[in-house]
């Protein structure tokens, strides 16, 4: 059996990208599977590179019928193992924008006074 390592190379006009790679003796072709809150989604393709044993390039295309306001996260799976490869997510609408500038404020801030305490401390203990 192989051991997969799948690494993402970009998403660009709503097609996921990435190159599979496998170690092993299995030169098969791998059997993935892309799912979206636990069902199978969009057309997956897993093609060979004609330059490089047991490498294949992955390319999903993103299924638009998913995307709404909010996070939705992708998750890549060999099927043979039932192993996760890769997830990724994708994050639309307004309403978030707001939330995450205020974790983003609020991490700021939390930062800034660690850095306070850890000057302080160095302060008091050279």
């Amino acid at each position: 059996m192989s051991e997969l390592t799948l690494t993402k190379t970009r998403i660009q006009a709503g097609v996921y990208e990435g190159v599979l790679k496998a170690e092993g003796d299995d030169g098969a072709t791998p059997d993935i599977g892309a799912f979206f809150a636990e069902q199978p989604v969009g057309a997956l393709s897993v093609e060979p590179d004609p330059a490089l044993e047991k490498t294949w390039h992955v390319r999903l295309a993103l299924p638009t019928d998913v995307l709404t306001d909010g996070v939705q996260t992708f998750v890549l799976v060999d099927q043979t193992t039932d192993t996760t490869l890769d997830s990724f997510t994708v994050i639309t609408g307004e309403p978030l924008d707001d939330d995450l500038r205020g974790e983003i404020d609020l991490l700021r801030a939390e930062l800034d006074m660690l850095k306070k305490a850890f000057r302080r401390h160095c302060v008091e203990t050279s």
